[in-house]
């Protein structure tokens, strides 16, 4: 398991006594994510040690406890696995949330991934007097990691993006974040404002409508919505297959054709679409295009109403920037998820100010000092596979080197006098 030893660093004298200091032999991951274990999975294989730092007290906290329960992966399994261990074969194409959950699960087991939790990094900072990084946490004590490599692993999602609408503090109903939606049970009967016609807007809204609730999403801006098969084949697998062999804007062609040949035109239910082709913006702006699982059944039937941008909130409805008042009774806000990289890591050359890397995939895994990033490349899955694989090789590399080197050094004693 990972090599650790307690260490007094330099420094403020009060902070030294307050704060226990760890060394890491090895590399600190920070989340248990996904992307945070396949890293680990990685290493393991390579022989390196490593620890993992989690602010929760699971892994994969995001699916564990801010995800609704109908929730499935949007793209079919093999696009959605982690390396060195495939999805067991008894999974359905799209596995629900609770499969990829004891996926996660036992992934963590077979690769003996233990991580810290309910460790929340404060800060991260890299020491070029020692070579090393510094990495404060707080949770049950206060803890510093020092370390070689640093893998920020904490991903695009690690906060809810609240929006600033004027009048929500003062709306009567419920208010909550798509995070912290489960079901439509308890919204039976009821009028819901769903701010945000992505993916969850989209799931959302649909299963308020399952439920026999009055959904209601708010579409401020364009949006792409393609179908999720196109002729029995995955339209993220047909896109991948067509990317071979021509060019982006051609494919973009092709997949919107597809989708308004399946979909029809949906600008009259008030969707319109953006300018630049689905996977243009995927690529320049990292959006998602939605994949159309039931949801535009039910806006063209009425049961979901597509509405303009919000103007305000009041205490019992909301007023739309088109002068629409409705009544509502509750709001849902599907408005995503950002970065908190800058938040805690103190580093102003790998990761821009939004929390990702500044260099685009495939060679924004790596920076300067030791420092990687995983699962930041916007592509899901497939791309914090890709991450991972290739930190693990180069910072097994000079593991391996470092270790040979050790081995073939004939010991000598001496006397040695530390002030740690």
């Amino acid at each position: 398991m990972d090599q650790m030893f307690n260490l007094t660093s330099s420094g403020n004298e009060e902070d030294l006594l307050s704060r226990r200091s760890v060394w890491v032999n090895g590399p600190v991951i920070v989340g248990a994510g996904p992307s945070g274990l396949a890293v680990g999975a990685c290493l393991r294989e390579q022989g390196v040690p490593f620890v993992v730092l989690e602010r929760a007290d699971c892994i994969a906290s995001l699916w564990q406890k801010r995800t609704y329960d109908r929730l499935k992966l949007h793209l079919p399994k093999q696009f959605c696995q982690l390396p060195k261990m495939p999805f067991p074969e008894s999974f359905p194409e799209y596995p629900t949330k609770k499969q990829f959950i004891n996926y996660l699960e036992s992934y963590a087991k077979h690769f003996e991934i233990n991580p810290h939790f309910n460790e929340c990094v404060q800060s991260a900072k890299y020491d070029p007097t020692f070579g090393l990084w510094r990495v404060k946490t707080s949770g049950q004590a206060e803890v510093e990691y020092v370390c070689r490599w640093l893998v920020v692993a904490t991903g695009e999602n690690a906060e809810c993006v609240m929006p600033d609408i004027d009048g929500l503090a003062h709306f009567g109903g419920k208010v909550i974040h798509s995070s912290e939606y489960k079901s439509g049970e308890e919204y039976v009967g009821k009028k819901v404002l769903v701010v945000g016609c992505g993916n969850s807007g989209m799931e959302v809204s649909l299963d308020l409508s399952n439920h026999n609730a009055e959904p209601i999403m708010v579409c401020r801006s364009s949006v792409h919505i393609l179908p999720r098969e196109i002729m029995g084949r995955s339209t993220f697998e047909l896109a991948m297959i067509l990317m071979k062999w021509l060019p982006l804007w051609l494919v973009d062609k092709i997949m919107l054709f597809f989708a308004w040949f399946m979909l029809g035109d949906m600008r009259k239910y008030g969707l319109k679409r953006p300018k630049a082709g689905p996977l243009e913006l995927k690529n320049k702006e990292g959006k998602t295009p939605v994949l159309d699982i039931g949801a535009l059944s039910r806006i063209r039937s009425g049961d979901i109403k597509v509405v303009s941008g919000i103007k305000c909130l009041n205490f019992n409805g909301v007023e739309l920037i088109d002068g629409e008042k409705m009544e509502v009774d509750s709001v849902i806000l599907a408005t995503g998820y950002r970065s908190n990289v800058p938040s805690w890591l103190q580093e102003g050359e790998f990761f821009n100010k939004n929390g990702f890397p500044k260099t685009p995939f495939p060679c924004g895994w790596k920076g300067k000092s030791g420092l990687y990033a995983v699962g930041f490349t916007r592509r899901g899955l497939a791309g914090a596979s890709f991450d991972a694989m290739k930190i693990a090789q180069d910072i097994g590399q000079v593991w391996k080197e470092e270790t040979k080197q050790k081995k073939l050094t004939k010991p000598r004693h001496r006397r040695c006098i530390s002030t740690f």
